[in-house]
């Protein structure tokens, strides 16, 4: 189905772009959000008379995605997640939690915007990238921990996933390694006598 843009769409196209676009896409998705028009000769009249408007409206749009952009840009949110002792996390952190957190924050960010490749499953701190509109995109820091003093501990650039974090470097403190001992006899070889 041809359609005509009537916003910037990522990997898509421009505003007033004739584009070929699946069927479901567009009775889906473009068509019910008024994000396009069927590509007709009454529609294609239409947006040429609607285009400064259209045009207003999309830069007022941008500008208010740039002004919560300029806020958000660099900083960095806390996530508190119950994790084994090697940093995997018993859930995971995906894009309705940070929706949560940011909305907590004081920001409405919809959960399309939140671009995550899969939910993030470790303890650490990760890079969350926010697609605040098509041509407004920025990064914020998720520092997902265990406790707060943790999440202060890894914004120091402490590792909390080492052996020395996980047990401490008491010289006295038992480890994994003590229990096995390398030059024993493995047993599975038959005893000459």
């Amino acid at each position: 189905m041809d359609v005509i843009l009537l916003e910037r769409i990522s990997k898509l196209g421009q505003m007033g772009e004739t584009v070929k676009v699946r069927d479901g896409f567009a009775r889906n998705y473009l068509l019910p959000l008024g994000k396009a028009l069927r590509a007709n000769a009454a529609n294609k009249a239409r947006f040429e008379a609607e285009r400064s408007t259209l045009e207003a409206r999309n830069l007022e749009r941008k500008s208010e995605a740039q002004k919560v952009a300029d806020v958000l840009a660099g900083k960095s949110f806390i996530v508190v997640r119950s994790a084994g002792e090697t940093g995997q996390l018993y859930g995971s952190v995906a894009a309705r939690d940070v929706v949560d957190i940011l909305a907590a924050e004081g920001f409405n960010i919809g959960r399309n915007q939140v671009h995550l490749n899969t939910p993030i499953k470790a303890i650490g701190i990760h890079k969350v990238e926010l697609q605040l509109h098509a041509e407004v995109e920025i990064h914020v820091n998720l520092n997902v921990a265990r406790s707060a003093d943790e999440a202060e501990r890894q914004a120091k650039g402490e590792t909390l996933t080492s052996v020395d974090a996980i047990y401490g470097v008491d010289e006295d403190a038992l480890r994994p390694e003590d229990f096995f001992d390398p030059e024993a006899d493995r047993g599975d070889e038959e005893e000459e006598a």
